[in-house]
């Protein structure tokens, strides 16, 4: 079930939320969990009732896991739990990948039937791993089941996200104050709702269906024009963060009906002045989890073994290139890899992994170049800052070329047009060019949602950023004025036009 359908709009949403206000208006918010966590898993089965009992086991076996981890941590057993999750997702993301990749390579004559990959995957057995490491770590101060139940298979943010914390999470389905139906709550909540709905079908969707023939013919091996390469990757860049930024929306404003703040997962990430601050404001979530759950172990081991050999620690400006390598540039790719090959059973996505890393290591040493010379780390010179956001917008985009195409050979094949080495040529388009020109633009000099609600002082989970427009509108309580209710109104009905009149399409993050 979409959230962009009629079904789950005019469907599934009104039920679940009146059944929550019957429940938890009456100040039975046990109930109304349970209410929450039974919809959930429907929502979950809509798609293929068949993979609901895995969801359902997956959730008891960590719960059973994780409540033993409190009682005695042992690390035997989280190491057993952490294998379980990453075995369960590499059978049904990986395994057709990897026979296929040997069997390329070996001829074998290997075959493996069609797994289908379970929806949501990839984000429940992260948030998973991280409950069974906190619960090791004596993080974990509650292990209630329904909770529990509800923190994994809450439908706002359960396909893609974002990657929620046990913390953030199990505290609100706890307290009585938030976790009840709020008018202020229900009128922002769809509010984000409808401002995402229309992203997703007013800009993503159409983006989206102008990227597609190029990325097709150069799955076909051919080479696309100079104009159409870039026409492509530009189109994809900027469905992919529409479309994103559609469901982190959508989700924040689902989940406010319900009382509940999810964290933000999406932060303009375009207007980055370098590829550190593009991951800081893209999947924010994500970078969370690989940051505190696989980065930040990584250099505490290293740290720790440099130490027991009686190596120096580095000092501010003063890291050798083999002290930057060992601590800064090996743990930053491999996390790189990870995230890569998370997202996708693919070569180009690990090589999009890889190329991410690669950015990554080359801004980290740059900052630390700066700080050997006694340099400002940002420069407050409005021409190299946009210099900055422009080479970092560049950058993504070679990357998100990977995370498009089928394959590497697809990719390539749409950079090499991109450079101006194809054989074609087309007709420059000029209304087609405006159109993005208008989006980016619209992307590099407005403020997101997130920093539109938050400068009203609002549930969101977000804090206001200065921004050219924000600065002349006072700061109040959500309130929306006349003028502002319509235009909201007007979006919401036109995107609510679109979306039941043609076939939903599903979110991007879905595949992973």
């Amino acid at each position: 079930m979409l959230f962009n359908s009629m079904e789950f709009i005019a469907g599934f949403l009104p039920v679940v939320l009146l059944g929550f206000i019957l429940l938890a208006g009456s100040g039975r918010q046990r109930y109304a969990a349970i209410w929450l966590t039974l919809t959930s898993l429907l929502f979950y089965g809509w798609w293929n009732p068949a993979y609901v009992p895995l969801l359902i086991g997956s959730m008891l076996c960590n719960y059973l896991i994780g409540g033993a981890l409190v009682r005695r941590p042992s690390r035997a057993l989280l190491i057993l739990g952490v294998t379980a999750n990453i075995a369960l997702l590499g059978y049904y993301k990986y395994t057709g990948f990897l026979f296929g990749t040997l069997d390329q390579a070996f001829d074998l004559g290997w075959t493996v039937g069609d797994i289908i990959l379970p929806l949501a995957i990839s984000f429940f057995t992260f948030q998973q791993i991280a409950y069974l490491v906190d619960a090791h770590d004596g993080q974990v101060n509650e292990n209630d089941f329904v909770s529990y139940c509800l923190f994994i298979s809450f439908f706002p943010q359960l396909i893609a996200g974002p990657i929620t914390h046990h913390k953030e999470m199990l505290s609100q389905f706890k307290d009585y104050d938030t976790f009840a139906p709020r008018l202020d709550n229900i009128s922002l909540g769809l509010t984000v709702f409808l401002l995402g709905l229309f992203k997703k079908v007013i800009i993503a969707d159409p983006l989206g269906a102008q990227a597609s023939p190029v990325f097709a013919i150069a799955a076909d091996g051919t080479v696309p024009a100079l104009y159409d390469a870039w026409f492509g990757a530009l189109s994809y860049t900027l469905q992919i963060y529409f479309d994103f930024s559609a469901y982190s929306d959508m989700a924040i404003g689902l989940a406010l009906l319900f009382g509940v703040r999810l964290p933000i997962n999406f932060n303009s990430p375009f207007k980055a002045h370098n590829v550190i601050d593009y991951w800081s404001r893209w999947h924010m979530t994500l970078t969370r989890f690989l940051t505190a759950y696989i980065y930040n172990p990584i250099v505490m081991r290293i740290t720790r073994s440099r130490m027991a050999a009686g190596k120096p620690l580095p000092r501010r400006g003063k890291m050798s290139l083999g002290t930057f390598v060992i601590l800064v540039a090996y743990p930053t790719v491999l996390t790189m890899f990870i995230s890569g090959v998370w997202h996708g059973a693919g070569w180009q996505f690990v090589v999009f992994g890889l190329l991410h890393g690669f950015y990554l290591v080359v801004a980290h040493g740059f900052r630390a170049w700066k700080v050997r010379r006694g340099l400002p780390l940002d420069s407050d010179k409005h021409l190299y800052h946009c210099a900055a956001v422009l080479l970092t917008f560049l950058c993504v985009v070679v990357a998100m070329v990977f995370f498009r195409a089928e394959s590497v050979q697809a990719a390539l094949a749409i950079l090499t047009g991109m450079v101006g080495l194809s054989e074609l040529s087309t007709k420059f388009d000029k209304s087609d060019y405006l159109t993005l020109a208008l989006l980016l633009a619209f992307v590099w000099l407005m403020p997101n949602v997130q920093q539109w609600m938050a400068h009203f002082r609002t549930a969101l989970d977000a804090k206001p950023q200065e921004s050219w427009l924000l600065r002349w509108l006072p700061a109040a309580s959500w309130r929306p004025t006349p003028v502002i209710g319509v235009a909201i109104g007007m979006l919401g009905f036109f995107a609510l036009g679109v979306a039941f009149s043609v076939a939903p399409t599903e979110f991007l993050y879905f595949q992973f």
